[in-house]
């Protein structure tokens, strides 16, 4: 078998064990006739897959750098990239792809002689999915929490969706008003950084709501606002797939929201990360009956 046919692959993050990121790659490319391997490398705990020889399963999210060298050494094709680590990736790159230098945040690395890319799926992944669970929703007036690496995807996302006011908390106000000065490159959107004690007064009047914080997903219960704050005309996102039903999609639920959980967003981004890694054109409508199928095998 010719060496491109083989591919050793990996996700970097925090609390990764639960991932599904290796089972939506691996059918996928077993689809397709590749011998196709993927490595979690747990940023804070032991990884539950099968350790590489010479990357630690086990290493603090300053070690990021020392995690893709070591990755190039075995002769990994690329690594996906997640919480905590898509902002703090960039400085240890040779090249960012237009999408990642915008957003400033890398959830794709590919190797390459000589180089090592950043590239950002994430975008995608959140409008596709977006698009998917919500046909034809308004995106005029927007809330988002947070204002890390998958806020700014979905922030762009947003601005290209049409979204004219976009309100934008975080813990770190400093991180919001960054944000903000970077999506200066949509002139269509006004981006407007809010402390979070003002959320509830923008949300009387939005349109949606994104939550793309780490809370309510596994490792990190609650939920990012008191869900009394909600009401049947907003619609509510979240970027979290483990659990599927974070806390905020179940009260979104039942104060009659229309909502879209994160399995959207992590198929499309996983499929546009396949397709750098091999450049091969995945069937995203199977990777999404795939990961429904794992869904339901996990809440078994």
């Amino acid at each position: 078998m010719a060496r491109d046919d083989r591919y050793l692959v990996g996700l970097i993050g925090s609390g990764i064990g639960s991932s599904m990121s290796p089972a939506l790659h691996e059918r996928e490319a077993d689809r397709q006739g590749l011998r196709y391997f993927y490595q979690l490398i747990d940023l804070d705990s032991a990884g539950r897959g099968p350790a590489s020889p010479g990357v630690d399963a086990a290493a603090p999210a300053g070690d990021v750098g020392a995690l893709l060298a070591a990755a190039r050494r075995l002769g990994f094709r690329g690594l996906n990239i997640t919480h905590p680590a898509k902002q703090d990736v960039v400085q240890h790159l040779d090249v960012l792809a237009p999408e990642a230098a915008e957003l400033g945040a890398v959830n794709t690395v590919l190797f390459e002689p000589g180089r090592t890319i950043g590239h950002n799926t994430d975008r995608y992944g959140f409008a596709t999915g977006l698009a998917r669970a919500l046909p034809g929703v308004s995106t005029e007036r927007v809330v988002l929490l947070g204002a890390g690496g998958a806020g700014a995807a979905v922030a762009s996302a947003l601005a290209a969706a049409g979204t004219r006011w976009l309100i934008v908390a975080d813990v770190d106000p400093d991180r919001a008003g960054r944000l903000a000065r970077t999506m200066a490159v949509h002139p269509g959107t006004t981006v407007e950084p809010v402390p979070l004690h003002a959320v509830p007064d923008r949300l009387a009047t939005a349109d949606g709501l994104v939550n793309a914080t780490p809370i309510g997903m596994e490792g990190h219960p609650g939920t990012p606002i008191d869900p009394g704050h909600l009401h049947p005309g907003l619609w509510v996102a979240d970027v979290i797939y483990r659990p599927l039903l974070t806390p905020l999609i179940r009260a979104a639920k039942e104060r009659g929201c229309r909502i879209a959980d994160g399995g959207g967003m992590v198929v499309h981004q996983a499929a546009a990360s396949f397709q750098l890694f091999t450049g091969r054109r995945p069937d995203e409508e199977r990777m999404f009956t795939d990961f429904r199928q794992l869904a339901d095998l996990s809440q078994m």
